[in-house]
């Protein structure tokens, strides 16, 4: 990879990030199992209203026993909303958005009790000229995650935006100015709120289409979620369990080197502070500092390129995760997902989902017949913010 990546009048000084290629990134774990309390906050978070995951009554009826967690959840039970091990190296003057999701999944769902733990290591990049900020890093971090048992749960490839601040901010495509957050009517809101109570209803009691019922070419029902505020972004903020103060801890064994340690190259106010943070916790809490700040910050999403408040990239990879299962009932289950995020989930949009079964396939590579659906999230003005593809294990 090269040193250095240029256009005509921009360098990504990208000299730190090739002696951390293939190498282990450690860093943290949480200290606790999670609890029925956690799986409910994320749902409720999520948008996600599916009774197996909140309704203990319910959840106790349903064939699960009790409550279960989305497979969505996974992502909360680790430190860094699934980025963590794609930032690592110094680019001087940067920062970094999520730019998408790969997951594969195993087994059954994580439950009250488990406690999942991770291995993490930084794949690589590669380097794109984009409208959005000229050259830019698209770095790749893969994650294991274990129970308690040793068995592996899931793996992830996530993959980071890596970008010059300066540069976004003079091209300006987010700019504050062009970008109002949209208000809306009251009669706009009680039709958002019809189609996301249609949504809630079109499979509230978990009911599996059969593999050999469903057809290429069916449609999923559509779903809205929002309008987002920075309201839903702290919530979304507050259901991933690293984000509570005292519930992780670094955990790099003596005498090893974790690269997640050096400076990344954010500015000074979009850093932790975490000497500060051993009094004041509030130091190391995403809310308020460091580089995910700018989320419910309008003034630090505009400096650094972002015109305002934004949302997570973890949420949306959440939202389409949630949206195949939630087609696919009690007696589904996701073996894969891969999703690429075109843009964020702005202050005062609404984020439609719409999907499409694209594929069928008696043999697949999770040893069971899989149905293949393609999800688009767009915004009210039809804008494509995320695409992402299922392979989904149904009943017979």
């Amino acid at each position: 990879m090269p040193a250095e990546a240029k256009d005509d009048d921009v360098t990504l000084d990208l000299s730190d990030l090739d002696k951390w290629i293939g190498k282990r990134v450690v860093f943290a774990e949480l200290w606790d199992p999670c609890s029925a309390t956690d799986i409910r906050r994320w749902v409720q978070a999520m948008d996600y209203p599916n009774p197996i995951h909140w309704n203990e009554e319910f959840a106790r009826e349903s064939r699960f026993g009790g409550i279960v967690a989305p497979q969505s959840f996974t992502v909360a039970m680790d430190y860094g909303h699934g980025c963590h091990p794609t930032c690592v190296g110094k680019i001087p003057g940067s920062h970094l958005i999520f730019g998408g999701e790969e997951w594969w999944f195993y087994g059954g769902h994580i439950r009250p009790g488990d406690k999942l733990t991770q291995e993490r290591r930084f794949d690589g990049y590669d380097v794109a000229d984009t409208k959005f900020a000229g050259p830019t890093v698209f770095a790749r971090g893969d994650t294991e995650h274990r129970n308690q048992r040793g068995e592996l749960v899931a793996k992830e490839r996530a993959t980071a935006i890596r970008y010059l601040v300066d540069e976004a901010k003079k091209r300006g495509m987010y700019d504050r100015e062009q970008r109002a957050p949209k208000r809306w009517t009251q009669a706009e809101l009680d039709e958002i709120e019809k189609n996301r109570l249609d949504w809630i209803r079109s499979n509230r009691e978990g009911v599996s289409p059969r593999f050999d019922d469903v057809q290429v070419g069916d449609t999923l029902p559509r779903r809205v979620i929002g309008p987002h505020s920075t309201v839903t972004f702290a919530l979304e903020r507050r259901a991933h369990r690293e984000n509570i103060w005292g519930t992780w801890r670094w955990n790099v064994p003596e005498g090893e080197y974790d690269p997640a340690t050096e400076d990344a190259g954010f500015a000074d106010n979009m850093s932790y502070d975490f000497e500060a943070r051993k009094i004041d916790p509030r130091q190391g809490d995403g809310l308020f500092y460091g580089p995910s700040s700018g989320h419910i910050n309008a003034d630090k999403g505009d400096q650094i390129g972002m015109g305002g408040a934004y949302g997570y990239g973890a949420s949306m990879n959440a939202w389409f995760v949630d949206y195949v299962a939630y087609w696919a009932g009690h007696e589904g289950f996701i073996h894969h997902t891969k999703s690429q995020f075109r843009s964020p989930a702005f202050e005062g949009d609404v984020t439609f989902l719409d999907g499409e079964v694209v594929g069928k396939s008696e043999e697949s590579p999770y040893g069971v017949p899989v149905v293949e659906v393609k999800v688009r999230q767009t915004t009210q003005d039809g804008d494509v913010i995320l695409t992402g593809t299922a392979e989904v294990e149904l009943p017979r």
